[in-house]
């Protein structure tokens, strides 16, 4: 069993390769911040408290931002964690990384737009639910690629650019969804302030246009919220799909969440899917579905997930769904 220094040495491994795989060249901030976590053991001996499911990067830093505001550089960050550790530690344990960016639809949408329709949506892992709505914003994919729904009255219509190489198959139309569900085991109520105020947290400081697009969405989200059911992505999968209307193709999708359970569990999700009869289409790290990445050309830049469709490999895209580099079929 690891000792005490063992597992600080092993997050502080952890947070530098946040601040080299996923802040640099998106953060400048967070990525400063991470190198500085990684170098002060006092604030790894902090996080080495907290179950090892709540020792991500990503949650410190945004309960840090949810209760005190952004740091103004790396010494105040680590002045901060220091000076507050029990309301630091209460948050951490109360909420988890359930960023729910709306752009990422961007990069699922020449998938779902070339699948028969109409559709039904279920998202693994939907936090608010946000990326059930992709009928609902705009795409601006470059070269004059542009298309969206009719603005909703005295609402601003979010508008998400998305970089393309390769063989896109970029939309003429929004797909037609007849019913979306959501499923996740803390459901973000779109309603909720205080729920939206930790979505808003969750954003990086130095990122402020995706800040701006998600309160857009979440605007166009409260004038008709689409339903998150509480539950897990084993147990509860399969009773959900049943609920879905016959004559919709059944598309069940997810971005970013298979890290957040056990290889074997992913698995076993795996095993579901490809017996359900949906389409399955996972937007995850390369290292979390390995069956499927072995069979993909190497990515571009760091940091990209890997969108495959029904298990085959389709694309690259950015995080945020800012960039997609075809070459799938």
């Amino acid at each position: 069993m690891p000792g005490a220094q063992d597992t600080v040495q092993r997050l502080a491994a952890r947070y530098r390769a946040f601040a080299d795989n996923e802040a640099k060249d998106s953060s400048a901030l967070y990525e400063a911040f991470a190198r500085a976590i990684a170098g002060s053991e006092a604030v790894l001996s902090f996080v080495a408290t907290l179950p090892a499911a709540r020792q991500q990067p990503n949650l410190l830093l945004a309960a840090v931002r949810h209760l005190y505001g952004v740091a103004r550089d790396a010494d105040h960050l680590i002045d901060i964690i220091r000076a507050n550790p029990a309301p630091i530690r209460a948050l951490m344990l109360a909420r988890t990384t359930q960023t729910n960016e709306p752009a990422r639809c961007a990069v699922l949408l020449p998938v779902l737009a070339r699948l028969p329709q109409p559709l039904a949506l279920l998202e693994v892992g939907a936090s608010a639910g946000l990326c059930l709505l992709p009928d609902r914003y705009a795409y601006d994919y470059g070269g004059g690629t542009r298309l969206g729904p009719r603005p909703p009255g005295d609402l601003p219509l979010p508008a998400f650019p998305c970089a393309i190489t390769g063989a896109v198959p970029v939309p003429t139309e929004l797909p037609t969804i007849a019913w979306r569900r959501g499923l996740d085991l803390n459901p973000i109520d779109v309603r909720s302030a205080e729920d939206t105020a930790w979505l808003q947290a969750l954003i990086w400081p130095d990122q402020e246009d995706r800040a701006g697009r998600l309160q857009a969405a979440l605007a166009i989200a409260r004038r008709a919220p689409p339903v998150v059911v509480r539950g897990d992505l084993l147990a509860d999968i399969e009773e959900i799909m049943a609920q879905a209307p016959a004559d919709a193709t059944l598309v069940v999708f997810h971005t970013a969440v298979l890290a957040y359970v056990t290889p074997a569990d992913r698995s076993r999700f795996a095993g579901i899917m490809h017996r359900s009869g949906a389409t399955w289409i996972s937007n995850e790290a390369p290292g979390i579905l390995p069956s499927i990445a072995q069979h993909a050309p190497a990515p571009p830049a760091r940091g990209r997930f890997l969108l495959a469709v029904d298990a085959q490999p389709v694309a690259w895209t950015g995080p945020h769904g800012q960039s997609i580099d075809w070459f799938g079929p």
